[in-house]
């Protein structure tokens, strides 16, 4: 998720944890701080940019490790706001901000590695997008009113949010369900054959869902809303380039794209260059990670991966295309 839902998730996880026993203030401090410090990672190059796709959310994000730092990261803010004689519901504080940030990243599409050193899986649920209001203003509305209003009632209204926020969670899972059924329903009866498909939502919301349909030469890009259940979907397909795929699999550029992005990615020669673009997160022809593996020539070692700069569509173009693949007069 975006970094200000982490900063205010970390905030509330901190204040409802924490209770009375400390100020406010220093509750709120305290799990923004640790809501926001595993993203630090995006600050380390890894060297080229499918590398630095792929790691983020790996090691800062493993669930094992932000349990064995939970302590040490307590006492350092116990000592800080001299409150060391509630060392452990600071443990349980710093603890709980640390995880629900890749527990809430794990809702998203991206993929995160929470896993390891177990497994390096890139796990996604893909239910919410990476940013969406509906989730963040509850956390915002509910850690301002504790920080400014009478502490006991504050809380309260902090605790009450924070779970409005997780609700939200939880309902996009059911909507996505419930699209994921309907596009099985679709595919049916459209007799699209299909080997994966993806049911994520578009921006800023959760009841237009994006689907993308993947098959063994072409892959569909489609739109469905909440609240046209019944409609047809209608889906536009587009080469994946499988033959560029077959002929370069061995790059291992390529393949670390075909690995992360759960298969959903399509391949494409343009002006002698090999673009590789992951569909799981923009819309066609604009997607937020295409990268540029150069010339592929035989015999020669591959070239550092490029990102490609793509033009992201306005709020105006996107909803005349949601409108257009809806159908909606």
């Amino acid at each position: 998720m975006d970094s200000v839902s982490q900063l205010v998730l970390g905030a509330a996880v901190g204040i409802a944890v924490m209770g009375k026993r400390t100020p406010v203030w220093k509750s709120a401090l305290a799990g923004a701080v640790c809501g926001t410090l595993p993203d630090l990672d995006v600050f380390y190059d890894h060297g080229d940019a499918i590398s630095n796709m792929t790691l983020h959310r790996t090691d800062t994000h493993a669930l094992l490790y932000l349990t064995l730092v939970s302590p040490l990261l307590a006492w350092m803010m116990a000592k800080i706001f001299s409150a060391g004689q509630h060392f452990r519901r600071w443990c349980s504080t710093v603890w709980l901000a640390l995880i629900t940030h890749p527990l809430l990243d794990l809702m998203t599409v991206y993929g995160t590695q929470l896993g390891i050193p177990f497994t390096h899986y890139p796990f996604a649920v893909g239910s919410i997008f990476i940013v969406d209001p509906l989730y963040t203003l509850p956390l915002i509305i509910g850690v301002g009113l504790a920080l400014y209003r009478e502490q006991q009632r504050g809380i309260m209204w902090n605790n009450v949010l924070l779970g409005v926020s997780c609700l939200y969670l939880v309902c996009t899972v059911i909507e996505q369900h419930q699209v994921t059924v309907h596009v099985s329903e679709e595919l049916q009866r459209q007799n699209i054959e299909s080997t994966q498909v993806l049911v994520t939502p578009t921006p800023l919301n959760s009841l237009v869902w994006r689907v993308v349909v993947m098959n063994k030469d072409s892959y569909g890009e489609g739109f469905t809303s909440l609240l046209h259940p019944d409609s047809p979907i209608r889906f536009r397909f587009y080469p994946r380039g499988e033959a560029l795929y077959e002929a370069h699999k061995d790059n291992a550029f390529l393949a670390r794209v075909a690995w992360f992005s759960h298969g959903f990615f399509s391949v494409k020669e343009q002006g002698g260059h090999i673009l590789v673009s992951d569909l799981r997160m923009g819309q066609e022809p604009d997607y937020t990670f295409v990268f540029d593996l150069g010339e592929m020539k035989a015999g020669e070692p591959p070239q550092l991966p490029v990102k490609v700069v793509s033009a992201r569509p306005s709020a105006v173009k996107m909803w005349r295309q949601f409108r257009s693949a809806l159908d909606v007069e």
